[in-house]
């Protein structure tokens, strides 16, 4: 076969060499660009007969890239860099005329509350911007910001995250929270009734937090006993709401859920909780995240 033709090639075709790279699945590569997966599959079709390799094999677990492929990648990532900046060369980013697809990565509880704000702006000024929201992996958020996967991600942190850019969008108290009108807790919380009781926390490995409140009742000769632990805002209510568990929660977050909870002052100190937007350093020169990253500043500074 001759050499590729450009006329060949378009736009669609790079973004799916992209996604496919990114996600090693037709499906989640499909879901990524919000197409069919058949719309994914022609489009594979059509970048193999460009560049005359299969560039991706199919596995029982999705599909990996074929060595041609891997060597265009960095060249394509540039590519579509590059013309994501002559977009955006002729002025300052207007949502109105955008047609992104954004990523953020966050908590249910940064959802439930900035995310129909978000919308809810785009609607009004006729945006076609699409904003996909996923439950973040903290331990992994950094890294997939570098790697492009996400756009954004809103990170509880004591300090700002190592690798990535950041930018401080609110503090927090921390307050413990069990189902309204629990007994053992009428009048308060003291630290023996806070260790009596099951505990609830948030995400299936050791944080930052968890370390610091065991570090704080070891330093008492005090010791909890985690019960539970899942990964939103939401389950653990649920699981709080219907049991004799306690847990630790922001105030903001104990206060959306302040039909179904009460919320105590933690019976020890705690550092305050911090929420930062994060962003790889690439994103400096892209103005829809930057559109983006501004929003979720100004919505997260906004009344609790």
């Amino acid at each position: 076969m001759g050499r590729p033709d450009i006329r060949g090639v378009d736009l669609a075709m790079l973004r799916t060499f992209d996604a496919l790279l990114r996600e090693r699945s037709v499906s989640r590569a499909a879901s990524r660009l919000f197409l069919s997966q058949p719309a994914v599959s022609a489009s594979l079709k059509r970048l193999r007969e460009t560049f005359d390799d299969p560039l991706f094999t199919r596995t029982a677990h999705g599909v990996v890239p074929t060595p041609r492929a891997l060597a265009l990648a960095p060249r394509v990532e540039a590519v579509l860099v590059d013309l994501q900046g002559l977009l955006n060369a002729d002025g300052a980013f207007d949502p109105a005329k955008s047609e992104r697809i954004l990523r953020i990565a966050g908590s249910d509880h940064s959802s439930r509350g900035m995310l129909p704000l978000l919308c809810r702006e785009l609607a009004a000024c006729g945006s076609h911007i699409r904003l996909a929201w996923e439950l973040a992996d903290y331990s992994q958020l950094p890294e997939r910001l570098r790697r492009g996967d996400i756009d954004l991600g809103l990170l509880p942190r004591m300090a700002p995250a190592a690798g990535v850019e950041s930018e401080l969008l609110y503090e927090d108290a921390y307050v413990a929270v069990a189902r309204r009108g629990h007994p053992r807790y009428v009048g308060g919380m003291d630290l023996e009734a806070f260790c009596a009781m099951p505990h609830v926390v948030l995400g299936q490995s050791r944080s930052v937090l968890d370390d610091t409140i065991d570090q704080a009742l070891a330093r008492r000769g005090l010791a909890r006993h985690v019960q539970a632990a899942v990964t939103t805002f939401s389950q653990m209510t649920d699981l709080l709401a219907s049991t004799d568990a306690v847990a630790v929660f922001p105030q903001r977050v104990a206060s959306r859920y302040a039909q179904l909870l009460d919320a105590l002052p933690l019976p020890f100190e705690l550092p305050t909780y911090r929420l930062y937007v994060c962003w790889d350093a690439r994103s400096n020169a892209d103005d829809a995240v930057r559109w983006l990253r501004d929003a979720l500043v100004r919505l997260g500074r906004g009344p609790a």
